[in-house]
């Protein structure tokens, strides 16, 4: 059983942190009303948020280190492009302010980590 300084400790593991992003954005968009504003920016969240988790499983079975780099770019791309759309959701839906910013900034530092990532590997022989 883990105790409550355990729980407040961040989550390392990139696999389970991208799944957890990708779940939190799921659980956002489903408590969003759809109208002809929200439904584009809604499906497009969902796919950049998705795409980042799936991605980094793909890069952690490369097949090589060109193969590895070009799938942490990816993940980096879509962590990104998921800021986007949660910038424009809460523009639309103003009320999801504040749980768009929590998940914008997990956004933010899932990009930050993955721009990191990539850099290490194109430094290293």
């Amino acid at each position: 059983m883990q105790n409550a300084s355990t729980n407040s400790k961040k989550v390392y593991d990139l696999e389970e942190r991208t799944s957890k992003f990708s779940e939190d954005v799921i659980d956002f968009a489903k408590g969003l009303n759809r109208d002809s504003v929200t439904r584009p920016l809604i499906t497009q969240l969902v796919r950049a948020s998705s795409s980042v988790g799936a991605n980094y499983c793909e890069a952690d079975c490369a097949e090589s280190k060109k193969d590895f780099e070009h799938k942490m770019s990816i993940c980096k791309k879509e962590a990104k492009e998921a800021r986007y759309w949660l910038r424009l959701i809460a523009r639309a839906v103003p009320e999801s302010k504040m749980s768009a910013r929590t998940l914008w900034r997990e956004a933010n530092e899932l990009q930050l980590i993955f721009v990191t990532i990539v850099r290490n590997s194109k430094t290293k022989n």
